[in-house]
């Protein structure tokens, strides 16, 4: 089969959804139909692909004239997975050529973009046929390797609509003299629980990059929220509000996580979180570990997820997102292929596939918070929590300890290891 170039531009949208996706494929479409291009709208991402169907829709302006101000995907969005078989690439491929589309934009996360870069290349490697990708970036978790100062669309709707919410729910706390328990979204990086906790003024935050790749222990965990509750106490305030984001589940020890080998897990392999009762299962261990202190604290367990993914997006992603789909389909149509598009410094800069990834894993980077920021460590100044300042402050123990049924002496070695003044009980 020869070199094919079809005048059809295909779009889809891979992995959970984050506000913003219509936006990028308003003006994709919107671009695209104005250099001449058919437009094709493809439903579910890879889902119906893998199977050599093509389950689709002709896109036109008055199609999706407004949809950049709304939610959700109209293209729908799905995890399958083209990677894991040579027959599910090569279904893609035939599907695509059948559709007459030679260009393809993938909007979604490093899995999306990894199939977007296989199925390409078994085109042209296996079939001498070119499909032209772009990826455009998406993710409410901020954590794609992109230059520091950029963000994945979807993060700051997801953090606005995030801030909302934590704050009637300290409101809340306050009211009924209460504490909240509260895990985010977040599976490698606390990029959105740091956002959400700083901007909402939570009582203490805990993100995965906090063990800097060492196994998390979940009575450490328990520990560092006891720890807030006490020092709070110790202020004269009963309530509070403690943000953890989700990722800490994917780095605790196996002995702390009975029967989670038998969690879900989607096509890319990674665990189903929202399958898992974290805040139930920390909120049983955070109060065991107050009643052993002789405390009964009423504890509010809440995740907070699905509610920001398909949120109407502000203005900023709206924006951004408009942006975005404009220029993967310049990118495109200026005969660019394999790579992700970025705009830094106000100019479209697109950043390699292979530059980005692990061309035969597919992974990417993850960009993590950095502990040495002056973001973070300015969000950590505001947390209420046992910090080294706190090793040697005796009123400070003795305070905590006043309200408990154990002296200061039995509290810090307890808990002393969170400073540095007693060893690591595990």
């Amino acid at each position: 089969m020869g070199e094919t170039r079809e005048d059809k531009i295909g779009i889809l949208v891979g992995g959970g959804p984050a506000p913003g996706i219509n936006g990028v494929i308003h003006s994709a479409t919107i671009e695209g139909i104005n250099n001449g291009f058919d437009i094709v709208g493809i439903y579910d991402g890879f889902q119906h692909l893998i199977e050599g169907e093509m389950v689709s829709t002709s896109l036109t302006i008055n199609d999706v004239s407004r949809i950049h101000l709304t939610g959700g995907s109209i293209l729908r969005t799905a995890r399958a997975n083209p990677t894991i078989a040579v027959e599910r690439l090569r279904n893609c491929v035939r599907a695509l050529i059948d559709a007459g589309i030679g260009y393809l934009v993938a909007v979604g996360g490093d899995d999306t973009a990894y199939s977007a870069y296989r199925v390409a290349r078994y085109a042209q490697e296996e079939m001498g046929v070119t499909i032209q990708t772009v990826h455009v970036p998406k993710t409410i978790d901020n954590d794609l390797p992109l230059p520091e100062e950029l963000r994945t669309f979807g993060f700051e709707t997801a953090r606005e609509v995030g801030t909302k919410i934590v704050r009637n729910l300290m409101e809340d706390a306050l009211t009924g003299q209460r504490w909240f328990l509260v895990v985010t979204m977040g599976r490698k990086a606390g990029h959105l629980a740091l956002g959400i906790g700083k901007s909402s003024g939570a009582t203490v935050t805990l993100i995965p990059e906090e063990w800097s790749g060492r196994e998390i222990r979940l009575q450490e965990v328990t520990d560092i929220l006891i720890t807030s509750v006490l020092k709070r106490m110790a202020s004269g305030k009963k309530y509070g509000l403690a943000l953890v984001a989700e990722g800490v589940v994917e780095q605790l020890a196996m002995q702390d996580l009975a029967g989670l080998e038998h969690a879900e897990r989607d096509a890319h392999g990674h665990i189903r979180l929202s399958e898992v009762n974290f805040s139930d299962v920390l909120k049983k261990s955070v109060r065991t570990g107050l009643a052993g202190l002789g405390l009964d604290v009423r504890i509010v367990s809440k995740d907070v997820g699905y509610e920001l993914r398909c949120a109407d997006p502000i203005a900023f992603d709206i924006d951004y997102t408009r942006s975005l789909g404009e220029a993967a389909v310049d990118f495109l149509i200026n005969g660019g292929t394999h790579a992700t598009v970025t705009i830094q410094r106000n100019q479209v800069v697109p950043m390699p596939f292979a530059e980005m990834m692990d061309p035969e894993t597919g992974r990417t980077e993850v960009r993590q918070v950095d502990l040495d920021s002056f973001t973070y460590q300015s969000a950590y100044k505001f947390m209420i929590r046992l910090n080294p300042q706190d090793a040697d402050d005796e009123m400070l123990w003795a305070r905590m300890a006043a309200y408990t049924s154990v002296s200061p002496e039995e509290l810090k070695e307890q808990f002393g290891y969170l400073v540095g003044i007693a060893p690591r009980p595990f």
